[in-house]
């Protein structure tokens, strides 16, 4: 595999999204509270559940996290409670998304 320009850099991952459940309901809360398993995930750092005030998108939340390098990012993109939250929970509750995954600029 050749090496990709960010090898051995920081990564911040980023998902802005929008749920399927009425805003201010339980189960929009359920799931925000559910997403903070992902924080016990070895290799996140600065998990951040964010929710949107701006009026320029479609997304009311993020989550955001950061990973010391591809390797880490890449092991959590593996881990069996990522692949879980994401089969259980975000494949059923997240109505639209988008992931960014920025490195910090040399």
């Amino acid at each position: 595999m050749a090496a990709r320009p960010y090898s051995g850099r920081m990564i911040r991952h980023t998902v802005a999204f929008r749920l399927r459940h009425p805003e201010g309901s339980e189960a929009e809360r359920a799931f925000l509270d559910a997403a903070f398993e992902l924080a016990g995930i070895p290799g996140v750092e600065r998990f951040e559940r964010l929710r949107q005030v701006g009026t320029k998108n479609r997304f009311r939340f993020a989550l955001s996290m950061e990973f010391a390098d591809e390797v880490a990012y890449a092991a959590y993109d593996g881990h069996p409670t990522h692949r879980a939250f994401v089969e259980r929970r975000w494949a059923t509750e997240v109505e639209d998304f988008l992931e960014l995954d920025y490195v910090p600029l040399a």
